[in-house]
């Protein structure tokens, strides 16, 4: 396994591969959700373990689960933190989501799951798995996800954005009820392209739909709105 290096806006350092890499959704999902300083986390999907990384980068300092199936993703979290001792907090574990033992403490689970119910499905299985709903479906992550976490919890994940619907009934069927809500547009006028969603277990209805997140400004440069999203989150 070839293994590359990137660093975070505050210097955390991330291990990658050709099967493991990370994308700007899970860079607007940790920056549109995250733990406060000490609260117990949990990264589910977490592939390089990209968000609990990237939790770190920005502040969080509380026990934090990276939870990944491929042991190449795990791997490659357990290098990084074996070159960092301040990433102690983070325990990877590889396993099955499914087979979590639920314990109610976490006060914030996050994931980047599979978003493709069909079409083409890669050949190599680490792709496929991260890309395509099997062992893996949206109401599977919903559980796991809903055992995990304390009464009042938060639960965050990002989607296609024309699966919003679907999400919003998996969740409440789930009993996590979505309280806020952030569409991504690669620039004004644009259809959105990601969805961020998060919930609370528990709770009664009531839905914020927080400001449009656009990828370009009108000279097609990152936009301003997206960098300050990189650097500090939402």
């Amino acid at each position: 396994m070839e293994v590359s290096v990137e660093t975070l806006a505050h210097g955390t350092k991330v291990c990658i591969s050709r099967a493991h890499r990370f994308g700007t959704d899970a860079m607007l999902l940790s920056g549109f959700a995250r733990p406060r300083r000490a609260e117990t986390a949990v990264d589910l999907c977490s592939g390089c373990g990209i968000v609990a990384l990237r939790w770190h980068d920005l502040g969080h300092r509380g026990p934090c689960r990276a939870v990944e199936v491929d042991p190449e993703g795990t791997s490659l979290l357990e290098q990084a933190l074996a070159e960092d001792a301040a990433l102690a907090h983070i325990t990877p574990v590889c396993a099955d989501l499914n087979e979590l033992r639920g314990d109610g403490l976490a006060h914030l689970v996050a994931a980047n799951p599979p978003y493709f119910t069909g079409g083409f499905v890669s050949p190599k299985s680490a792709r496929a798995t991260a890309r395509h709903e099997g062992g893996c479906t949206l109401e599977q992550v919903a559980a796991a996800a809903a055992a995990l976490l304390r009464d009042g919890g938060r639960f965050a994940l990002c989607h296609r954005a024309d699966q919003f619907a679907r999400v919003c009934a998996v969740l409440s069927a789930a009993g996590l009820e979505p309280k806020r809500a952030a569409f991504a547009k690669q620039k004004a006028g644009d259809v959105p392209w990601l969805v961020l969603v998060e919930a609370q277990k528990n709770r009664r209805p009531g839905l914020r739909f927080e400001p449009d997140v656009f990828m370009e400004d009108e000279g097609g440069r990152p936009s301003a709105q997206l960098q300050k999203i990189y650097r500090e989150g939402m």
